[in-house]
């Protein structure tokens, strides 16, 4: 197996604490949003066997069976499928929805013979693939994922009682459930931006007076004055993770994070469509293609007590598990029938003959034995063949 240098990418969300703190190590003062796990060509982990430092993503493409086992090959394509992450929020992401298969596939063809260079800010699809994603807290963590049913939107919007407000909740009042959230939602995304500013200027005002469910919406418009998707972030519900819980974000389902360290897991895709609560480009007709418009509550995932606690999800492109191993603990022999991730996130646990320390992580090829020992937390990211 093969110790990981990994790369932390500073968005300005970023929190400026908390991966330092799981690192043990001093801030910088700057952001640190993200640590990339795996061989995502943006910022593919790096290691060295022998011959120099190489990038994973290389080591994958020199010999994709080898590293990552013929099934995973005949599955996935000659690529790592996924990308593994630890995440800390300190301000709001962007409010965003992910396209499915079939989605991914026909938007990037279509962008690709319309010449949308790929790196273009108006650009949608990256690539071809879809973009599952859970995330599991290591901190208390918030978030907001998929739609209110309408009539507890409204009660919510007229709660605020903000004039501006009310022809959106007469909509969500008066019109089935999937027209009433698809009116709403585009109403509010292609309003006029000036008077949309002074809508949610009195929405924040009113929400931090009212405090209690309105507080998480409040402080929304610290970070994004005037934004559309401060409104749109009402419709959403709000979600509150405890350490070891979990969320599963499928195709078309809104979301955004906003607060907490946690260990992401997601399909290795750059395909984002955005709905607010950000600078970026809003493709608004495109995103209305892609969201799903009916409601539902989160699903919090809690693993049952086992060697292995699974996160089970209903994609292939990755699995997430976690080992609590107790002081004198028998070893954990893993499965070496498909690539693998190991993430240490407390203690001092070793993988093999590696000791590890919160925040490192190995990559463990397929066909490789890997045995875990001693005390600590690790996570394992792999994929379902």
């Amino acid at each position: 197996m093969d110790r990981l240098t990994n790369t932390i990418r500073p968005y300005a969300w970023g929190s400026t604490t908390a991966i330092p703190a799981l690192l043990g190590v001093e801030p910088t003062g700057e952001p640190q949003a993200e640590m990339w796990m795996g061989a995502h060509p943006g910022a593919p982990s790096r290691l060295d066997r022998g011959a120099g430092e190489t990038t994973l993503s290389a080591v994958i493409a020199a010999d994709p069976a080898r590293e990552l086992g013929a099934a995973t090959v005949a599955r996935f394509g000659p690529r790592l499928p996924f990308l593994f992450k630890i995440l800390a929020a300190g301000a709001p992401l962007s409010l965003q929805v992910h396209p499915d298969l079939t989605q991914a596939r026909a938007g990037y063809e279509d962008e690709e013979r319309r010449g949308v260079p790929i790196d273009a800010g108006r650009r949608n699809y990256k690539d071809p693939h879809h973009k599952p994603e859970l995330i599991c807290a290591l901190t208390p963590f918030e978030g907001l994922c998929g739609f209110r049913a309408p009539k507890e939107a409204a009660d919510l919007l007229e709660g605020l009682d903000v004039d501006s407000l009310k022809p959106y909740v007469d909509l969500l009042r008066a019109h089935p459930e999937e027209a009433a959230l698809r009116e709403v939602l585009t109403a509010v995304l292609t309003a006029d931006r000036t008077e949309t500013a002074r809508t949610v200027t009195e929405a924040a005002a009113a929400a931090a007076h009212l405090g209690g469910p309105y507080q998480a919406y409040a402080g929304l418009v610290h970070d994004h004055p005037g934004d559309p998707g401060v409104i749109a972030a009402m419709l959403l519900n709000h979600v509150r993770l405890q350490p070891g819980e979990a969320m599963f974000l499928g195709a078309g389902v809104p979301h955004a994070y906003i607060d907490g360290l946690g260990v992401e897991l997601m399909a290795n895709s750059d395909n984002v469509l955005r709905c607010g609560l950000t600078p970026k480009h809003v493709d608004v007709p495109e995103l209305l293609k892609v969201v799903v418009f009916e409601h539902g509550e989160p699903g919090v995932l809690r693993p049952e007590d086992s060697d292995e606690e699974v996160y089970e999800t209903p994609v292939d492109e990755f699995r997430l598990s976690r080992f609590l191993m107790a002081p004198g603990g028998a070893p954990r022999r893993l499965p070496d029938t498909t690539p693998q991730i190991l993430l240490c996130t407390a203690g001092s646990p070793k993988a093999g003959e590696l000791t590890l320390a919160p925040g490192q992580s190995v990559f463990v090829p397929a066909g490789e034995t890997a045995e875990l020992s001693g005390s600590g937390t690790v996570f394992r990211a792999t994929v379902v063949v």
